[in-house]
């Protein structure tokens, strides 16, 4: 699998009343990352034909990130997809390495022209799954 990671700091507007990064910003982080990865490793002929959408979330949170805190964010994908399904796993890590927040997401491929759901082709799934033994 390819490991892909982003660094995030967390700004004023990231910020609840109880003084640590909201829980919808999570959301918000795991989508910016997950997105990223997808940009950095997909062919540019993948980016322009697919889009992902995500169907679940699962998201455990371990610690707090106060303001002008910064997280690494890592991302991977372990198994190959199922139909237009896939897992993308995500844990976000302190500075000192521990984990303030680990999630499992699923997502599913559209075709971008027609919004159709699609089986993931082996080649969009391969260089999420390089290094891996199931790939």
């Amino acid at each position: 699998m390819t490991n892909f990671t982003q660094t995030i700091t967390a700004g004023p507007d990231d910020i609840d009343e109880l003084g640590h990064v909201n829980n919808a910003v999570w959301v918000r982080w795991i989508q910016d990352v997950a997105v990223a990865h997808w940009a950095a490793v997909a062919s540019p002929e993948h980016v322009a034909a697919y889009i992902w959408v995500v169907i679940r979330h699962e998201i455990d949170y371990r610690g707090n990130v106060a303001p002008g805190e910064t997280v690494t964010a890592e991302t991977w994908v372990a198994e190959p997809p199922r139909g237009a399904r896939f897992d993308r796993y995500m844990r976000f890590l302190s500075s000192d390495g521990r984990v303030k927040v680990e999630a499992k997401t699923t997502w599913a491929l559209l075709d971008r022209a027609s919004g159709r759901l699609l089986r993931v082709p082996s080649e969009v799934a391969a260089p999420f799954l390089e290094g891996s033994s199931l790939a």
